[in-house]
């Protein structure tokens, strides 16, 4: 009995005097972040060292401390090394959590430094994970930080990974620059361990562009100076890459030897790395072997006690159940008030994100209303505008009009294309953009745009360059018009940017599944460039590079918000490169399903083709339904140049009277008008007389009330403000087919 007294004697003591220290440690700041930082220094040498099993236990260690110290900054970088050795021993998606958590507290507490090398390990995890896009953008989130911080060592390593990242993209060209701008850098500093990684690397990227005697030279003073140093992983590689390269020039010999000193080193790597598990295993094995016999201990103590013993420790058990149970009961008891207040909370959180929902949803409408209203508004007149300066030019002006004319014109085409733009965001922020799936050749399409874009770009004196992956099929399944639109509006800014210069356009496969090949598009220009700053807003609405640059090359600040949105819509992504004065790159990745059909399908045109003069006019009649009177005199100008003949009406119900009263060949309706609708009349009309054509003169919003002309019985629709030749190719294209029509019935 007086034995077990002595050790309860004995414990209380060992606790008191732990508790103490403990205490003590945690009450002097300085001594417990020495603590927190020599384990983490611990924990970065066991994981040099591939002891990954130490330098986990290290960081746990660490964690536990700097979450009692609440010191923020070590929290943050404890997590950043936890994600590095996630990441080597290949749980990727762990590394994702545990950076997240570093770079959340690091972003609060600013801490620059250490941000920076949590977005490089990110792009190493994007990296292993092949998702390459997303490595490049955390590679350059880590190198804006290490510029800021003059941290020159951890942006010649991130330059590196980069170079590598593209390496992969098999975009060596980029890769050599990037790579080039590393090694600059390394120099710089002489940093021999990446000086030589980097060496190594170049020697693989001018391997792939086709110069090996540079190859082997780069390669070669890498390996030198990782030998120099004794850099084990580097010098492994680098005998592998000019093995590969010297049985590339056929020097087999030289080859075999390399070969032999890789696999040499390989081995003793290995070797290592299995040494170290073994041991890790040895100690296990100790601790299992300690803890038996700690049992086998008690066991015998409990054995050699007597009843009056046994009844002592059933007492103090008794007693300690007791408190147990009671602390118990006090944490369910706080339990159930903090998860009550959290439900409250939750749900009263609940309510606000409804009403904020329900007023966001109805200030979106309103906007959308608002816009639709606008620009139907605007476009009623800028009817009156580009048709009375087409009028005006074609009407042998004095020659010092010209200038004046021209200006004029140029303004409303300028004002149009502008709405245009704010229609299409505002169509595209609705969802109201639908996908219309053609077949079509694409690399003819983008030689097209290109030749369509060809003069802007002789104009700045700039030399386009297609490049088009020879094994890539040509014949795909897409909105083709969309992908159009997307490469005019990246061409036509790479051309407005770049002055005395060079346009890089190329396409290649990504990936390819079943008949659906992933693109990648690149739009590279040497103009310019957009800083980074810039680059975070580049594709919000009506934003530009500056005030300047928007007053020097004009331009709504649409065309990349537009481009991002159908980009979206067409299931892909968009991403920017740039540097000042450097240039920039366009690239855009979307998927598309490949096609055997070698040409689209054939559609009627939509404007007539062909000679006017073989068209008898003579007994052709109109009727013009608008109830804006310049709009009137302007169209009746129009027809009148065209030999047509024409009635005015300017309402609804006299349209529906006349058209009863007079046989016409065309009717030209607009939509709103007092009274009732041109919709409404042609309905009207339809009850009556089937085949009469209706064309739609409108300036409303086309793609919205594209159902509502359909129902309603329009034959085509022309859209205000129209440019006159498009407007008469469509008229003649109508008498055409009526002239067709009537010549077949003559026939039968």
């Amino acid at each position: 009995m007086s034995q077990i007294k002595n050790y309860i004697y004995i414990v209380l003591m060992l606790f008191s005097i732990v508790v103490y220290s403990q205490k003590t440690i945690e009450n002097d700041p300085e001594i417990a972040q020495n603590n927190i930082n020599y384990r983490i220094e611990q924990a970065q040498n066991e994981l040099d060292n591939y002891n990954y099993y130490k330098a986990q236990k290290n960081l746990d260690e660490a964690l536990q401390l700097a979450e009692k110290a609440d010191n923020k900054k070590s929290i943050g970088l404890i997590y950043a090394v936890k994600g590095k050795l996630q990441l080597i021993i290949g749980e990727e998606d762990k590394a994702i959590k545990s950076l997240n958590k570093a770079i959340e507290v690091q972003r609060i507490i600013d801490d620059n430094a250490n941000l920076g090398k949590s977005y490089k390990i990110f792009g190493d995890v994007y990296l292993a994970k092949k998702d390459y896009y997303q490595a490049l953008d955390s590679y350059t989130a880590a190198k804006s930080k290490f510029e800021e911080e003059d941290l020159d060592e951890d942006l010649a390593e991130t330059l590196l990974c980069e170079g590598k990242t593209y390496m992969l993209l098999k975009n060596y060209r980029k890769a050599r620059a990037i790579i080039e701008q590393a090694l600059a850098q390394a120099k710089k500093i002489d940093f021999f361990k990446i000086q030589s990684d980097i060496l190594i690397n170049q020697g693989i990227v001018y391997n792939k562009l086709g110069d090996n005697d540079k190859a082997l030279s780069y390669a070669t003073e890498g390996l030198q100076l990782a030998k120099e140093n004794k850099y084990t992983d580097i010098l492994n590689q680098g005998y592998l890459v000019i093995s590969n390269l010297y049985n590339e020039t056929e020097n087999f010999k030289l080859s075999r030897d390399y070969l032999n000193e890789h696999i040499k080193l390989s081995d003793s790597i290995r070797n290592v790395t299995r040494t170290n598990a073994s041991k890790e295993q040895e100690t296990q094995s100790k601790i299992a072997d300690i803890n038996q016999e700690l049992e086998e201990v008690s066991e015998k103590l409990k054995q050699s006690e007597s009843d009056n013993s046994l009844g002592t420790l059933i007492s103090i058990l008794s007693v300690a159940l007791i408190t147990i149970l009671s602390l118990l009961t006090l944490s369910l008891y706080k339990n159930n008030n903090i998860r009550l207040k959290t439900n409250n909370m939750l749900h009263k959180k609940n309510s606000e994100l409804i009403v904020a929902k329900e007023k966001a949803e109805l200030a979106s409408k309103t906007k959308a209303n608002f816009l639709s209203t606008v620009t139907h508004e605007l476009r009623t007149p800028l009817y009156a505008v580009t048709g009375l300066s087409n009028m005006l030019l074609d009407e042998n002006p004095k020659p010092e009009q010209i200038q004046h004319l021209k200006s004029l014109k140029f303004s409303g085409d300028y004002l149009l294309t502008f709405i245009n733009d704010i229609l299409q965001i505002n169509k595209i922020e609705a969802n109201k953009v639908d996908i219309e799936p053609e077949s079509f050749n694409l690399k003819k399409k983008i030689n097209n745009i290109i030749l369509a874009l060809s003069n802007s770009a002789s104009d700045n004196n700039i030399k386009i360059h297609f490049e088009y992956d020879k094994d890539l099929p040509e014949n795909f399944i897409a909105d083709q018009l969309k992908i159009s639109q997307i490469l005019i509006n990246l061409i036509g800014n790479s051309i407005k940017f770049t002055h005395d210069g060079d346009i890089w356009i190329r396409v290649y496969k990504i990936e390819e599944k079943n008949k659906i090949y992933t693109l990648r598009f690149e739009v590279e220009d040497n103009g310019i460039g957009i800083s980074q700053e810039k680059q975070d807003h580049m594709f919000e609405s009506f934003s530009q590079g500056s005030i300047q640059i928007n007053r020097k090359y004009g331009g709504t600040g649409l065309g990349l918000s537009i481009v991002k949105g159908l980009i979206e819509i067409l299931k892909g992504k968009i991403y920017v490169k740039s540097e000042l004065e450097k240039g920039t790159t366009f690239y855009f990745e979307i998927p598309l399903e490949h096609t055997n059909v070698k040409k689209a399908k054939e559609t009627k045109p939509t404007y007539f083709e062909g000679n006017s003069s073989d068209i008898d006019l003579t007994n052709v009649k109109i009727l013009v339904v608008e109830d804006n009177k310049i709009n009137q005199m302007i169209t009746k100008k129009i027809l009148t140049k065209m030999d047509l003949k024409c009635d005015i009406v300017d309402n609804g119900e006299a349209a529906v009277e006349s058209i009863k009263a007079n046989k016409y060949d065309i009717i030209l309706m607009d939509i709103h008008m007092p009274g009732i609708s041109g919709i409404e009349a042609t309905k009207i009309v339809r009850s009556f007389d089937k085949e009469l054509t209706i064309f739609a003169l409108t300036a409303v919003t086309i793609e919205d009330k594209m159902h509502e002309f359909e129902e309603a019985g329009f034959t085509d629709i022309i859209p205000k403000p129209f440019k006159q030749e498009e407007f008469e190719k469509k008229l003649y294209n109508a008498l055409a087919g009526k002239k067709d029509a009537s010549a077949s019935a003559s026939a039968s």
